[in-house]
């Protein structure tokens, strides 16, 4: 019996994330790799109040099928949160926003069509955009944001913009007050469409970061957030706000990829988040990851001060970017850091093309301060090792 593929398979790829995890599995391993929440931070108790609950008191319809849009009180709750007018009509319950992305994917792309990510870019978006085949156009980005003058000269016939403004994964940069209106303005006048990500948007540790893009101009974007970061990444839950004239076809591609998400854990989410309980739940992730955040910074200003090699200051979320000296690899040097055992993601899986390779990921959220210490030192002593090797 011979399979032929699709022609779409050839372009899907393995996640170099999820294959890096495999490495993490090692015993003794530092893991700075993985975008994983801190399991420190999942309200187990919570849950299992919720859990009894629903059983006891909605257990037929928690278990059975159910519609598609999602469960009323819980898009009815992501309505109510948002700092905008959003009807509940036009809230999509997805089974994690990275469903989402190929919803939006399978809608808005056709085989060549434009689409502009920020430099780099989110890799789990460039994965599910993939296999739709589009032509991918990186506009620059900086400390600040998107970079509009490039966004205006390459905005021409795109589909739309993905961009990720709070906390960015990989780079953890949010954008300034000031390009988010910039953005949002030339975005109107050029007619380009947005799609904006927000999984860590909840996750400041000192301030709060600016409105929403989706704020400014609803019916020009697609907003799109997640319960993993906030609560648990097990559950698969998320969520996209779409213009009402966009959201019928949304959810046709939702009924022809799941049916629903899971009637049973949209019910315990929508019980767990009673009574203002985020309020309550997500300082405590953020005490936690400011201090994570602190001891990475302080092990790297340690070890690797006047190194040659420079990183970011982000004010949220779970990662931090590192720039190594021009013609160093991270690619080369993660083996080597893994006989150290430490283990950290290359950032040049996050570029849509000309990737930069003397770049990598840290992730801060799930390591100990102790750990965070040991891992740092042992990374700077690989970069070190490399450095000497080169002048010599």
């Amino acid at each position: 019996m011979k399979w032929t593929q699709a022609a779409r398979a050839e372009k899907m790829n393995p996640s170099v994330i999820r294959e890096i995890l495999k490495v993490t599995e090692k015993p003794g391993i530092i893991s700075f790799a993985g975008g994983l929440p801190s399991p420190k931070t999942f309200p187990i108790d919570a849950f299992a109040a919720a859990c009894a609950k629903v059983l006891s008191t909605d257990g037929e319809a928690a278990l059975q099928y159910a519609a598609s849009e999602g469960y009323a009180p819980l898009r009815e709750w992501v309505a109510a949160s948002l700092p905008w007018d959003v009807d509940p009509a036009q809230v999509l319950i997805t089974t994690g926003s990275q469903q989402a992305l190929d919803l939006i994917a399978k809608i808005l792309i056709d085989k060549d069509a434009k689409v502009l990510v920020e430099t780099p870019t989110y890799l789990g978006a460039l994965q599910a955009f993939t296999p739709m085949e589009p032509q991918f156009v990186s506009v620059a980005s900086d400390a600040e944001g998107i970079d509009i003058v490039d966004l205006s000269a390459k905005a021409k016939d795109a589909r739309f913009l993905y961009v990720l403004p709070n906390f960015q994964n990989p780079t953890g940069q949010s954008m300034s007050e000031a390009r988010r209106a910039a953005l949002s303005t030339a975005a109107a006048k050029l007619g380009l469409p947005i799609v904006e990500d927000n999984p860590y948007g909840d996750l400041w540790f000192d301030t709060p970061p600016p409105l929403p893009l989706a704020a400014r101009n609803p019916d020009g974007c697609i907003y799109m957030g997640s319960f993993s970061k906030t609560l648990a990444p097990g559950l698969r839950l998320g969520f996209l706000v779409a213009p009402k004239a966009l959201y019928p076809k949304l959810l046709q591609a939702k009924q022809a990829a799941d049916l629903h998400t899971p009637s049973f854990n949209q019910r315990m989410v929508a019980e767990v988040l009673k009574d203002n309980f985020l309020e309550r739940h997500v300082p405590t992730i953020r005490a936690l990851y400011k201090s994570q955040r602190d001891a990475m910074l302080a092990a790297l200003n340690k070890h690797l001060a006047g190194s040659g090699v420079s990183w970011n200051t982000p004010d949220g979320g779970m990662f931090l970017w590192l720039e190594l000296p021009k013609g160093m690899s991270a690619v080369e040097l993660l083996p080597k850091a893994v006989e150290r055992n430490v283990a950290f993601v290359p950032g040049a899986a996050f570029y849509s093309d000309d990737p930069q390779h003397n770049t990598l990921r840290l992730s801060f959220v799930t390591a100990s301060v102790d750990q965070i210490n040991s891992g740092i030192a042992a990374l700077a002593d690989v970069f070190k090792a490399h450095l000497k090797e080169q002048k010599t």
